[in-house]
């Protein structure tokens, strides 16, 4: 029997859909939904693709979807962040071992030679704690990427503070009877970091108690792609560890800008300012960028923020000390020290 027919026959990939008019011989063809797919002539419905596929280019079959983050096989970046990150702790290992050759000499000693050494270690850790960012997300990586490089760098701008109240307290106790003196021979910047940087620890226990991060698959923000990603658990205490970490580096900014006038020979507030004013640009840069991104791009700000506010503090603090030590050993003498204080 011949068919009515006003119209070609819908191909795969395409579906039925009426024309308004009477005749229902007549009828217009469309193309299938996104996520959908049909792989028969004349389909009236699309069939819609699971959470773990995506049609091809036709729409007539399903194919997986490929999975995305910041990998080593498919993004140079990774590389590149690997390669500075493993360069950058060279440089402070290279720093570390200067400065326990050079232990006893005026120029480590000057603003507490300890908290020198507490604030390398945890720059050098926080080098580190970038390829907890790299690769494919797993449990562990996404219940440590956070808080470890939290921990870590709260102990370094806690050594800041340290420092920075270290050469408070010592001028204060130059002033003939002074209550400051007594204060000189207790180890106050020691404490002072044990304390600050215990309630970054706490902040981060309580996070991985109550709501620890874990491994998400993204399968609606792109098209096509399942986005591997750590979900960080609670925003909360996400936020209150960067909260606290940034309430670290504005105090020691402060502190460290109004004794920046004191005798260059002893003093490195100075230096401090410029290395708080360097991680206080670059996280607030980073802020927005990473809210505003999604995937590995935000992993990837996040990585740049930290190679950029390690290295501004490795470099405004340490490097003019390594200066001395490599290239002016005669300036790192007591003599030296006490002529530029006179004059």
């Amino acid at each position: 029997m011949p068919v009515s027919r006003c119209n070609d026959r819908c191909s795969p990939g395409y579906r039925k859909t009426s024309n308004g008019g009477y005749l229902v011989c007549c009828y217009n063809c469309v193309p299938c939904s996104e996520g959908e797919v049909s792989n028969l002539t004349d389909k009236e419905i699309c069939r819609r693709c699971s959470s773990e596929e995506w049609p091809d280019e036709k729409k007539v079959k399903c194919i997986p979807k490929t999975y995305d983050f910041l990998s080593y096989e498919k993004d140079f970046i990774a590389y590149v962040f690997s390669v500075i990150a493993l360069f950058c702790a060279v440089i402070t290992l290279f720093i570390l071992r200067s400065f326990i050759y050079n232990w006893d000499t005026p120029i480590v000693k000057a603003n507490n030679r300890t908290v020198s050494f507490i604030l390398l270690v945890s720059i050098l850790l926080s080098f580190l704690c970038v390829f907890f960012f790299l690769g494919r997300p797993v449990n562990i990586t996404c219940l440590l990427r956070q808080t470890t490089f939290g921990i870590f760098f709260s102990i370094g701008v806690s050594s800041l503070l340290a420092k920075t109240i270290t050469v408070c307290i010592a001028f204060k106790a130059t002033k003939p009877g002074s209550i400051w003196v007594k204060w000189v021979s207790l180890k106050v910047s020691n404490y002072l970091v044990f304390v600050c940087s215990s309630v970054q620890v706490l902040i981060c226990v309580i996070w991985l108690l109550v709501s620890p991060p874990y491994v998400e698959f993204d399968h609606h923000s792109y098209l096509g792609k399942i986005i591997i990603q750590c979900n960080e658990g609670s925003d909360i205490w996400f936020y209150s560890m960067l909260g606290y970490m940034g309430f670290l580096a504005a105090l020691s900014f402060v502190l460290a800008f109004m004794v920046r006038t004191l005798p260059d020979s002893f003093n490195e507030a100075k230096y401090i300012t410029f290395s708080m004013l360097v991680f206080c640009s670059v996280w607030i840069a980073m802020i927005p960028a990473y809210l505003s991104t999604k995937g590995k791009y935000m992993v990837v700000v996040e990585i740049f923020a930290i190679l950029t506010s390690c290295a501004g503090i490795l470099g405004c603090i340490f490097f003019p000390k390594l200066y001395i030590l490599l290239v002016k050993p005669e300036l790192n003498s007591r003599d030296t020290i006490l002529e530029k204080n006179k004059m």
